[in-house]
């Protein structure tokens, strides 16, 4: 098996190889960080001229991830679009495709800072929710507890590999991975995230699978924070 089951708050939860996180029994898939139009949103601030495909490979792994689970609700945990521009710039493809994969199913879009205002695309639109005593906000808190975020984009890397994205977890949080195609990172050792987590927190790398690391098995390097 691929997944990592594990245990928060008294929810059993999984934490997908693809970034995304499922909870079963509520049947809620949780994304974090789509960035949807980020290219576009560069060109347009007269940045490097990127191909515009990140859009489509992001929608195509989150339509995967639903196929998996078949979820009754989909939470976008925050920054789902690089800004509101690019929300009203996506090409009616795909509109389509968000259309598609909203049908028959609750959508939350939760509120980010790139993102942080109603967009025209279905669904209902949250500043946080709770679900079972479990709180999803797209910023964590430092005093809050039972809380899945997202934000960080964080990344970790094991001595002799290169840093991937992963979730953070401890006893009070969880912090999800970027799971847009075209995200930056921050390393897990850099001192935003070293003040919100406890040292007994673990690193969840995605990639082929999802592999639990204890974060002080880490190697640090350069955080380059997300934008």
């Amino acid at each position: 098996m691929n997944d990592y089951p594990f245990t928060f708050r008294g929810a059993d939860l999984v934490a997908r190889p693809d970034g995304s996180l499922w909870w079963p029994e509520a049947r809620v898939l949780c994304v974090s960080d789509l960035h949807l139009g980020k290219s576009e949103r560069i060109a347009r601030r007269g940045g490097t001229l990127l191909p515009p495909y990140e859009t489509q490979e992001t929608l195509w792994r989150l339509d995967q991830a639903i196929a998996d689970t078949n979820p009754a609700t989909v939470i976008c945990l925050g920054d789902s679009f690089d800004d509101l521009g690019s929300a009203l710039a996506l090409s009616p493809e795909m509109r389509t495709t968000i259309f598609r994969l909203q049908a028959g199913r609750g959508w939350i879009w939760i509120e980010g800072n790139h993102d942080p205002g109603p967009v025209d695309l279905g669904g209902t639109h949250r500043d946080e929710l709770t679900i079972r005593d479990v709180t999803f906000r797209h910023i964590a808190l430092p005093h809050e507890t039972a809380e899945v975020s997202g934000h960080y984009h964080p990344k970790a890397a094991i001595p002799g590999t290169a840093p991937r994205k992963c979730f953070l977890k401890d006893d009070d949080r969880l912090i999800l991975p970027a799971f847009g195609a075209y995200t930056g990172g921050l390393s897990v050792n850099d001192a935003a995230l070293g003040d919100l987590m406890m040292p007994t927190a673990l690193a969840i790398l995605t990639g082929k699978r999802a592999t639990p690391v204890p974060l002080a098995a880490t190697v640090s390097r350069r955080p380059k924070r997300p934008r």
